[in-house]
């Protein structure tokens, strides 16, 4: 069996845990104790897998400082979590050493004139250090902050240093925001938004072009998973030297593990990025919720988790 593009693995010390809101630790990675391998540098958007024992693999966006060293995630305890952070916040403490992977960034900060950040609950995590880069450049930015209170919402300390550019929206306290009055009122700003599906949603219904919206999942839209395989077709693995039949009761990633290619995947959902393969030819039916209208339009990759074939031979890079 081959494996392709597997990320490196690192051996993490925790460092320290904070509670930072209501069901919200936030934890401090640094090297553990004699690993010589090379500590990882970051951009904001990117996002790192934790990988636990007797626990799912979990994708956490870093909040952090990229040049302070230190890789800090957030973790939300889901009230029916399978495992990753209900392991988080019932068993890893301080001292203890984990393993993570990464870190990848497909929420990268474009240039822009302007921007525009909406966070909804734990979703503020990827968008903070991209406020801080965008201070830092002198861009004009804004940040418009919900949630369902003021205790679940992290890092409202941090941002209290940030000005009149932070609007925070309490559901305990204050109206829910008019999402579209405030895409009307920065008309030129570039959306970085991060947060529960309804909020993207109603984003996506009101950006319908998508060419200034830049989206981050924490799961797959369930109006959109489960789509209909649309036909059988072949894949041609150029550096294996094989060809495939992906029939339509497959996914190409199934149709790889059954030819003995092993491509990292982690979601399997088409929202962590983790499984992205080079396209040679061929033209994609792009499923995930990772890639931007541009990148889709370039037609030079897929997730070979969700996405398929739109013609009859697809070549790619594996």
């Amino acid at each position: 069996m081959s494996t392709l593009d597997a990320s490196p693995e690192l051996s993490a010390l925790v460092r320290g845990m904070t509670l930072v809101a209501d069901g919200v630790l936030a934890i401090d990675l640094v090297p553990a104790p004699g690993s010589t391998a090379a500590w990882p540098s970051w951009e904001p958007g990117a996002h790192i897998d934790l990988v636990l024992p007797g626990a799912p693999v979990r994708q956490y966006s870093l909040w952090g400082d990229p040049a302070d060293g230190v890789l800090r995630i957030a973790v939300l305890l889901e009230p029916e979590s399978r495992g990753g952070s209900a392991y988080v916040h019932r068993t890893l403490r301080p001292g203890d050493i984990v393993t993570v992977r990464g870190p990848r960034n497909h929420f990268v900060l474009e240039p822009a004139a302007e921007y525009l950040f909406v966070a909804g609950g734990i979703g503020i995590t990827p968008l903070l250090p991209m406020v801080r880069r965008a201070r830092e450049l002198g861009v004009p930015w804004s940040l418009v902050y919900l949630g369902s209170s003021a205790g679940r919402m992290p890092f409202l300390d941090e941002l209290a240093g940030f000005g009149d550019g932070v609007v925070l929206v309490p559901g305990d306290r204050v109206e829910r925001a008019d999402l579209g009055a405030l895409l009307a009122a920065h008309p030129g700003a570039l959306v970085y938004a991060c947060g529960p599906e309804r909020m993207l949603g109603e984003l996506q219904g009101l950006l319908a072009d998508g060419d200034r919206l830049r989206l981050e999942y924490f799961a797959a839209p369930e109006t959109e998973a489960g789509a209909p395989a649309a036909g059988s077709f072949t894949v041609r693995l150029e550096r294996t030297g094989v060809d495939l039949e992906v029939t339509e009761d497959m996914t190409l990633i199934e149709a790889m593990r059954g030819a003995g290619v092993e491509v990292l995947s982690d979601c399997e959902e088409g929202i962590c990025g983790s499984c992205e393969t080079g396209v040679i030819s061929g033209e994609v039916d792009h499923r995930d919720f990772v890639l931007t209208k541009q990148e889709r339009e370039r037609n030079d990759c897929l997730m070979v988790c969700v996405s398929r074939s739109a013609c009859p031979l697809l070549v790619l890079d594996a």
